[in-house]
Order: structure tokens, then C-alpha cells, then sequence
């Protein structure tokens, strides 16, 4: 099982390649939780995100000839840009097979960093479909799979993050009493739950998941990793189906708590975060400070250390989360409503069913001949979640037969 040398190896190795990422007293975070929150910037490495660390230390251990026979890796998107950085830097070269559903950002910035040493190959709808096809793919032709987790020197390499973070505290006479950080497949925990464990054991390293791929919970509860039928996907970089053996051993181990974080609380955190701290962060990346709010709580007084783990946000999803965003407030609603065919029923409607704040901010509806009634679809964005009910019962009253698209995702995805 991987030790504390390990990732103490890996940091010899990274040090002259990785950035020494900021580790900062967020004042803002601080005030609002009443706890000391430190942020340790890993949206301010290299390719933007920690995963550079496992990647390049990984490669840098393969042997010539494996080198000469070139990599291939799967990823959602960070780790593909740590291995194409690596691939340039060590001139070598890489096959990398990513979702079809990967941000455009995140592809364009694989291309980025690895420039003529890497091909991209789009195949599957979720990671665990495009790490198939890689490492099938790597069979066929004899070339190295660069896990993107389910290894002990990408472990290893993560793993340095949070040797960075008690080297940095230790020198401003900081002393944690928790440590939020990531889960997706496991490698990151992994490696710095190792580390801490083994330096710091007073600390309480806490994995977190998103609600909508908790693939780690699932290990735990089955004692072994299984697959989910259905994850969502919004958080892609901790999106993962499968935890990986190996790091499903290691954080069943080293670490005793698991928490989840709704995707709309993820959500909610990426634009407070840049709004009042002036700080990017993709899904993945705020889901450590996102749990804050679920253990508000149990942390006051208490100096908490979490990782931003990734930056690489695309701004074409920014309405995407201000959507997500809220709906989890509970200010945005979707409903199917049957209006009269006749003059002045969209007038009636809002007059007499929106509040004197609420605004229509979508409104799709076709009249339909020798009909009495038609399908509308409607958005309302409430001034205050207070009124949901009252609005509820106004809709009744209007159409009893109206379809509240809340909960109901099938029909959401479709219309929405």
C-alpha cells in the first residue's frame, strides 16, 4: 500500500515541474462560517488543476522503452491536460480518449499543453466509457495506460498536495483541525490522506463527493467498488461511475468520513466564490468549500483547510449554473400549465397567479385549432422562495391538471 515515502519520492521529482500553489487565509469564508478557512489554490498550478502532479510524476517513472512506445490516458479533462504537459515536457508522445460530453474548454487546453504529442480521441458518454476504449485501445498497441487514479505513482504524486499544505502551515504556525478534499475516482485522497495520516494524524481528512456520483459511498457500503448505473455529470472532474481498487483500499483505510454535496449547493459556491472571493472554479474544484455549508455546524472555531482542486471552469456554463443555482435556492420553477385558448389568458395568468416580483423567464406555447386548452410551458423565478406554495395553490386553481417539472428530471431534460 502506498506510504508517506512515496509521496515524499514524488516531491523530490515534481518539485523543479509543479507550482508551489498559494495556501491562503480566506477572510470572507472565514467570517461566514465563523472557523478559520484556509484555501490551498491548486486552480493556479500549471494546467490548472492538481492533476498535473500525478501525471508528470507517473510518466517520469517509465522505463525508455516504454516511453519510446508513447501513453495513453482517459480523462474528463484535468488529467488529460497533466498528461499532455507532461507528454511535451518529456517528448514523448500520447494518445488521450476523452467524453464526448468533455467542456470545449477543457479539450482545447489538452491541445494547449500538449501541442504535437498529442492526439485526442472523443469516445463515450462518460469517463468510464472513454477509460474502456483507452485501455483497450493501449493493448492493441503496446502502450503504457497512464491510470488516472487507480495508480500508486499518480497516488503518490497527488499526494504532494497535501505535503505542501503542512509545510506551508508549519511555517505560518498553523495547525488544522480538518481537511476537506475531493473524491472522484480516489487518487488525490488517496495520496493525501497517506501523508497526513502518517504526519498529521490529529487531522480529520474528509472525502467529498458530489450527490450525483457518489461511486465512493457505494464502495464503501458494498466493501468494493461498483459501478452506478447513472451519475450526473455536471461536476465532470469528480464524475467517476467506478472508484478504483486501489484507491478504494487505501481511503477505506485512511479515511473514516465520507460527505455529499448537491450539485446546486456546488453550484451556488462556484458563483460566491468568484463574486466575493474573486476566484474561478470549475464544479470539481469547489465541492471541498461547498461542504462547509452541510457541516457549518461542527466547524466553528475550528481551522479548516480546502482544497481548490481545479479552475478549469468554461464560461459557457455559466448560465448553466446560475440555473442550477437556482433551482437548489428554490426560486426557479419549471411547470407545464394548460391555458384557455382565448384572449387575455397569459394576461389573466399573470395578473392573478405571479407574485407583484416574480418574472416569467421562459414561455413556450403553440395555439392549436379546434382546441379548448393548450400546453405552456412555463419558467417562474421567484423574488422569495417563501411564495412557492402560495404559487402552487394559484396554479391550481388556474389548470388543477398542471405539471410541476420539479423532481422529475426525464421531463426537465426534455423541455428545459
Amino acid at each position: 500500500m502506498l506510504s508517506v515515502n512515496d509521496v515524499k519520492k514524488a516531491y523530490e521529482v515534481l518539485k523543479p515541474v509543479v507550482f508551489k500553489t498559494a495556501l491562503t487565509y480566506d477572510k470572507y469564508l472565514s467570517e461566514k462560517y465563523h472557523a478559520n478557512i484556509y484555501l490551498k489554490h491548486e486552480n493556479e498550478q500549471r494546467v490548472r488543476s492538481f492533476k498535473l502532479r500525478g501525471a508528470y510524476y507517473a510518466i517520469s517513472q517509465l522505463t525508455k522503452e516504454e516511453r519510446k512506445n508513447g501513453v495513453v490516458c482517459a480523462s474528463a479533462g484535468n488529467h488529460a491536460q497533466g498528461v499532455a504537459y507532461a507528454a511535451n515536457e518529456l517528448q514523448i508522445q500520447a494518445t488521450i480518449f476523452m467524453p464526448v460530453t468533455t467542456p470545449n474548454q477543457k479539450i482545447s487546453q489538452v491541445r494547449f499543453f500538449g501541442g504535437s504529442h498529442v492526439q485526442i480521441e472523443l469516445i463515450g458518454d462518460t469517463f468510464d466509457e472513454a477509460a474502456k476504449a483507452a485501455k483497450n485501445f493501449s493493448i492493441t498497441h503496446q502502450k503504457t495506460f497512464v491510470d488516472p487514479f487507480d495508480d500508486e505513482n499518480v497516488m503518490a504524486g497527488q499526494g504532494t498536495v497535501a505535503l505542501e499544505i503542512f509545510d506551508q502551515a508549519e511555517k505560518e504556525g498553523i495547525k488544522f483541525d480538518k481537511m476537506l478534499v475531493q473524491i472522484g475516482g480516489g487518487g488525490l485522497i488517496s495520496g493525501m490522506a497517506t501523508y497526513s495520516l502518517a504526519t498529521h494524524p490529529e487531522v480529520e481528512v474528509i472525502g467529498i463527493e458530489a450527490a450525483g456520483a457518489m461511486s465512493m459511498r457505494a464502495a464503501y457500503n458494498s466493501g468494493r467498488p461498483v459501478t452506478l448505473n447513472h451519475i450526473d455529470k455536471f461536476a465532470d472532474g469528480i464524475a467517476v461511475a467506478t472508484a478504483g481498487q486501489k484507491t478504494f483500499a487505501t481511503i477505506k483505510d485512511k479515511v473514516e468520513r465520507l460527505l455529499s454535496v448537491d450539485e446546486g449547493l456546488i453550484s451556488e459556491t462556484i458563483l460566491e466564490l468568484y463574486s466575493k472571493v474573486g476566484l474561478v472554479a470549475e464544479p470539481a474544484g469547489a465541492a471541498a468549500v461547498a461542504a462547509l455549508e452541510v457541516i457549518k455546524d461542527e466547524i466553528v472555531g475550528q481551522t479548516i483547510v480546502c482544497l481548490i482542486s481545479g479552475g478549469n471552469n468554461d464560461i459557457s456554463r455559466m448560465q448553466e449554473i446560475e440555473e442550477r443555482t437556482q433551482i437548489y435556492q428554490g426560486v426557479k420553477h419549471y411547470f407545464v400549465v394548460n391555458f384557455p385558448q382565448r384572449p387575455g389568458a397569459l394576461r389573466q395568468f399573470v395578473n392573478e397567479i405571479l407574485g407583484p416580483n416574480d418574472d416569467i423567464t421562459r414561455f413556450e406555447y403553440i395555439k392549436r385549432a379546434s382546441k379548448g386548452k393548450g400546453p405552456c410551458l412555463i419558467g417562474i423565478l421567484l423574488s422569495d422562495k417563501q411564495d412557492y406554495d402560495a404559487l402552487l395553490e394559484r396554479i391550481t386553481q388556474f389548470d388543477p391538471n398542471y405539471v410541476n417539472l420539479h423532481g422529475n428530471e426525464s421531463l426537465y431534460n426534455l423541455l428545459v
